[in-house]
């Protein structure tokens, strides 16, 4: 059949639909936070620089602490000028079973925060 050149339709495309599987397909552009940090791109140093904070946190946590713990002991000897049996007594049980709990909390909360790091990075 001839076309008409009087007709104003516009002839429609064919369409056909293809069910087989794709020939290409893109990998997910999914960043992993490893390879960021292996690549050091920016947002690999974000992850770092947040490890390093949450462990400088801990630190300065402990050391204000530790002020609070041993500044006034100069001023607590002082006072107690003749009894030097009595300095070691709070030096040895006022003072040194607070240090040791509070490097275990230290150690504890740096572990912590470096499993949680690693939790980040492996996706889990």
């Amino acid at each position: 059949m001839p076309h008409d050149p009087t007709d104003r339709r516009v002839p429609t495309d064919r369409r056909v639909v293809v069910t087989g599987p794709p020939r290409r397909t893109r990998p997910l552009s999914r960043s992993r936070p490893r390879t960021e940090i292996d690549e050091q791109t920016t947002l690999g140093h974000t992850y770092v620089r947040s490890l390093m904070r949450s462990q400088l946190r801990a630190a300065l946590t402990v050391f204000a602490v530790l002020v609070l713990l041993v500044a006034p002991l100069p001023l607590v000897f002082s006072v107690m000028r003749d009894s030097s049996s009595l300095e070691w007594i709070v030096l040895g049980f006022c003072v040194y079973p607070p240090l040791v709990l509070l490097a275990a909390w230290y150690v504890r909360r740096a572990d912590r925060n470096e499993k949680d790091f690693v939790r980040l990075v492996e996706d889990r």
